[in-house]
């Protein structure tokens, strides 16, 4: 940067990586799955260029999870064993954040990609990001939730979040919304077999989730509860390894 010092450079790139460290945040990601006519297509959606976390590339719905989430009433709850992963070494996670995180990924697939996961019932809330699931009549539902794997961002990122990767079926959709989710945060949204997804304009770390579930299904063709291993991602020291949950 011409004309500034040493020091002022640092400090400009600390101000855009985000100054200091960053204690990552509580986040789920839904991959929702179409098994319809023999091999699995995933649901995703190009971030918008004006995004500071992953501009521009080809995500599946998912976000941070927010104080209300743990107060959202469900259909259904989380199978014994998707639960017992969740909370399995994730430190103050215990089972009512784990609920929270899962009801998360289906607040944010509805938000992004305007559909919502559960049952078609009466269903009221107080809270705002919960009132098009009220408003369609649709409950959600925790049934169908399978935990994929867990990954922390890496530190010095602009964004950091402890994502848990759930999956569902499409068919546990209850209602998908025409007109797409009220946030907009997605462009563009696309059904794509596994392969076309593991060749998209995709982070590295969806890339390597994508690998993950191939295994996975491979063997678990219909993602039963507890069935699997879960990897976990993170960066120990200057190494990014794999653990299993």
């Amino acid at each position: 940067m011409h004309g500034m010092s040493k020091a002022e450079v640092d400090a400009v790139e600390r101000i855009a990586l985000g100054a200091g460290p960053k204690r990552p945040r509580d986040a789920a990601t839904l991959i929702l799955l179409d098994g319809e006519g023999g091999a699995a297509r995933v649901l995703m959606g190009r971030r918008h260029m004006r995004h500071a976390f992953m501009p521009g590339k080809f995500v599946f719905p998912g976000g941070r999870t927010d104080p209300a989430d743990s107060r959202i009433p469900a259909a259904t709850p989380l199978p014994p064993e998707e639960e017992a992963r969740l909370t399995a070494r994730a430190g103050k996670v215990g089972a009512a954040r784990a609920r929270a995180i899962a009801l998360s990924a289906i607040r944010e697939t509805y938000e992004e990609a305007g559909l919502l996961i559960g049952r078609r019932a009466p269903f009221s809330t107080a809270k705002r990001d919960w009132q098009g699931f009220a408003e369609h009549g649709v409950a959600p539902s925790l049934e169908a939730m399978r935990f994929i794997a867990r990954a922390i961002t890496p530190p010095g990122r602009v964004r950091r979040f402890d994502t848990r990767f759930l999956a569902a079926w499409r068919s546990d959709v209850a209602l998908e919304l025409p007109e797409g989710g009220p946030t907009n945060e997605l462009e563009e949204l696309v059904w794509l077999p596994l392969a076309e997804a593991r060749q998209a304009d995709i982070p590295a770390i969806t890339r390597t989730i994508l690998e993950e579930l191939e295994r996975r299904l491979a063997f678990d063709p219909l993602l039963k509860p507890g069935g699997g291993e879960v990897p976990f991602y993170r960066m120990i020291g200057k190494r990014f390894i794999r653990e299993v949950l």
